[in-house]
């Protein structure tokens, strides 16, 4: 229970940008450079961001030990793919096309980038 809080955190910080960049993808840049190439500019970015949030939140909630690092970027990752899962039923994907886009670029680099998410905490608290 003492992870809630930093997994709702990290999920909704990453959650929220992704969601940002993925409406600007959807809106614009697919059709102006391709969905591929903004994936590749869009990973880079959510990785970063990745990067600052989960060393921010391991400082605010005083995480100190690889175990719950990696509870908290596992934990978030599942709640990632969950709201994933609900957005493309609602945009009316489905879970199969959904899964199946996962499977090909660019959704399967951007799942890679995903799991880049779910390990930055972890990468974040070093040694510790």
């Amino acid at each position: 229970m003492r992870l809630a809080a930093p997994v709702l955190a990290y999920w909704a910080v990453t959650f929220t940008l992704g969601f940002v960049l993925g409406t600007m993808r959807v809106l614009w840049g697919a059709e102006a450079l391709g969905e591929t190439a903004f994936v590749a500019i869009e990973i880079p970015i959510m990785l970063g961001a990745s990067w600052l949030a989960a060393r921010w939140l391991l400082r605010r909630f005083a995480i100190a030990t690889a175990r719950e690092a990696l509870v908290m970027g596992g934990a978030a990752f599942a709640l990632l793919m969950a709201a994933e899962l609900v957005l493309a039923s609602v945009i009316g994907e489905g879970a199969r096309g959904w899964l199946a886009s996962l499977t090909r670029a660019p959704g399967l680099y951007g799942f890679l980038g995903q799991i880049g998410f779910a390990l930055m905490p972890r990468l974040a608290i070093g040694r510790r």
